[in-house]
């Protein structure tokens, strides 16, 4: 299979997973996972009309920005705080907001580069000590004193289900951020990013307006 063939066919099943759950196919944007993937490649994907990639190590991403102009960049993978400075300013979106110490320094950062960073909170639905993110009940607390910070904007949430895990227990993780989702929108989240290359069909169905994959696109 060709990039161009991954690709169409990744649109092709975001698109009846979105006629399935009676959804638009416009409110699912796509997050290429462009980690470890060279820059010649990610200018194929761009030239095939994706516009949107992700990358996992904050210096990678800041490698890639001159390598591919013209695309949008988003860290979706874990920050540390001596990290920040390299996605900030950078990322369009940071995903992985998963303490508040990290959403202090992403803000001092913002507050030197004079602007306001755009960010999701990482939630950890499934338990999982093996993954990263807050407690659904950290999660108002966390967005209260996100809310006092001047530089840093919720935007959402992101999170993850097991690899591997049957597709009813992943479908009811996803219904759980959904439903999260839903109630911090008055907080203002307008993003729920879930979802990637072995279940982002059942994220769409379950509200998912982000998908991330990788794996199923650069497969050759």
């Amino acid at each position: 299979m060709s990039l161009k063939n991954n690709l169409e066919d990744i649109h092709k099943r975001i698109e009846a997973a979105c006629i399935k759950s009676g959804r638009k196919k416009e409110d699912v944007t796509l997050v290429c996972v462009s980690k470890t993937i060279d820059a010649d490649t990610i200018n194929e994907a761009k030239a095939l009309g994706e516009c949107v990639f992700g990358e996992n190590r904050p210096q990678e991403l800041r490698d890639k920005l001159d390598l591919v102009p013209g695309a949008t960049w988003h860290l979706i993978g874990h920050l540390q705080t001596n990290k920040v400075k390299y996605v900030v300013g950078k990322a369009a979106l940071i995903h992985s907001v998963d303490s508040l110490s990290i959403a202090t320094a992403i803000n001092e950062q913002a507050k030197k580069n004079e602007l306001v960073q755009d960010v999701l909170l990482e939630v950890n639905i499934s338990g999982e000590e093996s993954k990263y993110g807050l407690t659904t009940e950290e999660i108002p607390n966390i967005i209260k004193e996100i809310g006092m910070l001047s530089n840093i904007r919720f935007k959402g949430f992101m999170t993850m289900a097991p690899l591997g895990a049957p597709e009813s227990e992943i479908r009811s993780i996803f219904k759980k951020a959904k439903d999260l989702f839903d109630c911090h929108k008055k907080d203002g989240a307008t993003v729920l990013s879930m979802g990637m290359s072995n279940d982002f069909e059942i994220a769409v169905e379950e509200g998912a307006t982000l998908v991330r994959v990788g794996s199923a696109i650069f497969k050759r």
